[in-house]
């Protein structure tokens, strides 16, 4: 573990990238939060987790949700192979998990990560035993429902040799707790030959402020998706996961869907380090910008022979006044790699629109279709329940607006 009075030194770290955000604003969300027994009867939440793709449904190995900064719910119906805990639980049962807390993600990186792990903040941990395939996905839920607070979580999932899993993650707030700060820090690690598809929804309010902080460690023949949706305002959110593709075949994919509406400030991306020989990564963004500031960063690093990449930054602006910005980077330190990148910033042609109005569209309609098509179309393997979710939530942006 880090020294505590070094990490204290990062408490006014700001981050190498976004608006920084002054902690001292926000009180703490509560521990201790109201229990759910089941989400079909919370009419208090149900709404606001349904709208992120959360609910009771039969096809989901396992549920976890947290409010503000303790566990609410957890059920899990594949016990035999996937263990689900709180983060702390873990930390208190099993000695061997401190080997992999703050293993993947430096306390010291900045501000956020530093007061995460001075606090010990909980959050979820998921472990898939080694060799077993989970039938459905696992899905978890972090909701802010305090305002002028910050929700501090601290994430492990572990994906033992051989497993496989999914997880779907829908974060959100709250009407009333708009004006808040939500900061998750999520450790992942892959064994060999192990897969996790992690895809996230999200829905925030258009004051708050969200501050994720994820990085992977990949084992050989691993494989690693992870799927960013955010097409509702927010206030302001910087995301940047990094994946280490340390054993030999390991794949990872980024896929990032976002939506910068007035007002929105959004910075996101994903970078790549593929250490071993044989990986490869592929980055593929697609962003809209409707009014709002639109970031889309992505970074490959090639350290060893046979590595494969491509990075993709495609970016729409539907209406003046917002800012779109397309940062691609591409960094070897060995001969034997081969990576690309493609980045575009436009509008839609007027003459797709005209087209799709000649044949019985209106206008919006049209644009719709086409939005829809740019936002999700282009990105293979996406699975179908988030490409359901991605239709809904592009119908709720009403974007051919």
């Amino acid at each position: 573990m880090q020294n505590g009075e070094d990490v204290k030194k990062a408490l006014n770290k700001a981050a190498a990238y976004g608006k920084d955000i002054d902690l001292n604003r926000f009180d703490e969300g509560t521990r201790d939060p109201k229990q759910i027994e089941n989400i079909e009867d919370s009419n208090e939440f149900k709404e606001v987790m349904t709208r992120v793709g959360v609910t009771n449904n039969e096809d989901r190995s396992g549920t976890i949700v947290f409010i503000d900064n303790g566990m609410s719910h957890c059920s899990n119906k594949e016990q035999e192979g996937v263990e689900m805990l709180s983060t702390q639980a873990a930390f208190k049962k099993y000695d061997w998990v401190k080997d992999y807390m703050w293993k993947s993600m430096d306390p010291m990186k900045d501000k956020y990560t530093a007061k995460t792990y001075l606090e010990d903040s909980d959050g979820y941990f998921i472990r898939v035993k080694q060799n077993y395939h989970a039938k459905y996905p696992v899905q978890t839920c972090m909701l802010l429902n305090k305002n002028k607070s910050i929700q501090n979580l601290h994430n492990i999932i572990i994906m033992e040799e051989g497993s496989s899993l999914e997880i779907i993650t829908g974060c959100s707030t709250t009407h009333h707790s708009d004006d808040a700060l939500h900061v998750g820090v999520s450790e992942i690690y892959i064994h060999d030959n192990a897969k996790l598809q992690f895809s996230m929804i999200h829905s925030w309010g258009k004051e708050t402020g969200v501050r994720p902080r994820t990085a992977t460690i990949m084992g050989k023949n691993s494989s690693y998706t992870n799927n960013y949706i955010l097409l509702n305002p927010v206030g302001s959110l910087q995301s940047y996961p990094v994946a280490n593709l340390n054993g030999e075949n390991a794949t990872c994919a980024f896929n990032t869907i976002c939506l910068a509406e007035k007002g929105s400030n959004v910075d996101t991306g994903g970078m790549a380090i593929l250490n071993a020989k044989n990986t490869n990564a592929q980055l593929m963004s697609r962003s809209i910008t409707k009014g709002g500031s639109m970031i889309a960063r992505g970074k490959l690093i090639g350290n060893a022979s046979g590595a494969k990449a491509h990075l993709e930054c495609r970016s729409l602006i539907l209406e003046d006044g917002g800012t779109t910005l397309a940062i691609p980077e591409l960094e070897a330190h060995v001969a034997d790699v081969e990576m690309t990148h493609e980045a575009a910033v436009g509008k839609i042609a007027r003459d797709q629109i005209e087209y799709l109005m000649s044949r019985g569209l209106t206008e919006d309609d049209a644009i719709g279709m086409i939005v829809k098509g740019f936002l999700a179309g282009s990105i293979e393997g996406l699975p179908d329940s988030l490409k359901k979710e991605i239709d809904e939530a592009i119908a709720k942006a009403n974007l051919g607006s």
